[in-house]
């Protein structure tokens, strides 16, 4: 083989080496509630809405409420941003962050609410 040829396999093998560990690092996977307060970095916790009521704060640019799991555990949530429409009829809630100071400090939050064509049939 050249030594061309060595050498562009050489960069294809370091690049795709790169985009793995790169990809990697970007996932973030779905724990328990009690896997989120020991995870070291971003996870994402599934739940309903818990016992505490949805609260905002800080003008609008804060909410904080609690999330049910479901084994039953409980976290609160603080999430910095405005409060996703349909927040409190939602049937899932997905919380993606960090668990810090006793709680868990969303970066996102995907709602899941209840679909307004669900129980509809089309008759004709």
């Amino acid at each position: 083989m050249k030594k061309r040829h060595i050498i562009g396999i050489g960069i294809i093998i370091a690049f795709v080496s790169f985009s793995l560990v790169v990809f990697s690092n970007s996932l973030t996977p779905y724990v328990s509630v009690a896997q989120a307060k020991t995870a070291k970095s971003t996870v994402q916790v599934r739940g309903v809405l818990g016992s505490e009521k949805v609260t905002v704060a800080d003008n609008g640019k804060s909410v904080k409420f609690s999330l049910s799991d479901e084994a039953g555990d409980e976290v609160k949530v603080v999430y910095n941003g405005t409060k996703p429409d349909g927040l409190e009829q939602a049937t899932s809630v997905v919380a993606v962050g960090k668990y810090q100071n006793d709680q868990f400090v969303a970066e996102k939050l995907l709602i899941k609410c209840p679909s307004k064509y669900q129980g509809s049939v089309n008759k004709q």
